[in-house]
């Protein structure tokens, strides 16, 4: 497959109707969402969401704090790097401490999580990936604002996993009720330094996401690309859209039927580009079983799903366990040093 990206946009879904309350708003125009996320999510698992709530100053705001807190000299940003976090894995790492497929990725970050006291019974039982944020002495106004943002995204992410739901004939709530009432939150800054065209890492090389759903705030800088059946595909920032992209426990539990696609991001404009990923995922506790009229899944399915990977595993390949085991796997190889300091 060509690495030049080809002629095709991702469709562009207004989610606007789901946010009503379960049982309440318009049933035809939440129809028709459910419709449009349904063909979205069987076409590429990647689509944009228009009318999704979050503030514009709220993001603006975001974005700004995040510009000056990468802007701060390296020994400052290490005050707050991710082994002071311990267990609760959060913190910042400099470019290349992240890896992807076990290549150093060229981009920095902050990763933040749920705010949980010492005393919440989860942090006191140590839980990995629960506990504290690492929050940096300046910008002073980062907390308020990822603190903010964060809580805009789950209600948008919520929306749009009501409107999957429909798609797939169940009720609006279910994943609320299943799995997400009370949500595995993930969420993270990254900055991408700006990196010659013909370089040959990447900001982020090609990979999928592990959970159910990705929500991503761009800034105004190109760089994401998508990967489909007829190729590589750009997917540049629309204003007043975030991103939407399915994970891999989303494709397992449907046997499929939602993709979990790979992406990848590389940074050749000469700018520096910021980008804001929240990922909602099942309770840590909550054991994963495919979804109503999901359970088989044919053995030539999950070979034909590993023959199409980069890295040759199939997200459709049997796992029996809570979402929380599923996780730490997956996070450990991002970073295997930490990894081995909490489990």
């Amino acid at each position: 497959m060509s690495d030049a990206a080809v002629a095709e946009t991702l469709p562009v879904v207004d989610i606007a109707p789901m946010r009503a309350a379960p049982g309440r708003g318009d049933p035809a125009a939440r129809a028709r969402v459910a419709a449009q996320v349904a063909d979205a999510c069987r076409a590429h698992g990647f689509f944009y969401i228009a009318g999704h709530g979050i503030d514009d100053a709220l993001q603006a705001a975001l974005r700004e704090a995040a510009q000056a807190f990468f802007a701060l000299p390296e020994d400052e940003k290490l005050r707050i790097d991710m082994p002071r976090g311990g267990r609760a894995w959060r913190g910042y790492f400099p470019v290349g401490g992240e890896l992807t497929s076990g290549r150093p990725d060229r981009k920095e970050g902050v990763y933040f999580g749920a705010e949980l006291p010492p005393d919440d019974p989860r942090v006191v039982a140590g839980w990995p990936l629960h506990g504290a944020n690492l929050w940096p002495e300046r910008p002073a106004a980062l907390r308020e604002s990822v603190t903010a943002y964060m809580a805009s995204a789950v209600e948008a992410g919520q929306a749009v996993l009501a409107a999957i739901a429909l798609g797939l004939g169940l009720e609006e709530d279910w994943f609320r009720r299943h799995y997400t009432a009370d949500p595995t939150v993930l969420f993270r800054m990254f900055h991408y330094p700006p990196q010659p065209a013909d370089a040959d890492d990447w900001g982020v090389g090609e990979h999928t996401d592990y959970g159910l759903l990705t929500l991503l705030l761009q800034d105004d800088v190109p760089g994401l690309q998508v990967r489909t059946p007829r190729g590589w595909i750009d997917a540049p920032p629309l204003p007043g859209t975030l991103v939407c992209n399915l994970g891999d426990m989303l494709d397992r539990l449907t046997g499929g039927t939602c993709r979990s696609t790979p992406h990848r991001v590389r940074n050749a404009t000469g700018r520096e580009r910021y980008s804001f990923p929240l990922f909602l995922d099942p309770a840590f506790t909550a054991r994963v079983t495919p979804l109503p009229g999901h359970a088989r899944i044919d053995p030539a399915q999950v070979a034909a799903d590993r023959a199409d990977r980069w890295d040759g595993a199939s997200v459709l390949a049997p796992f029996d366990g809570c979402y929380g085991d599923y996780l730490l796997g997956k996070v450990g190889r991002v970073f295997p040093g930490l990894h081995a300091q909490v489990v």
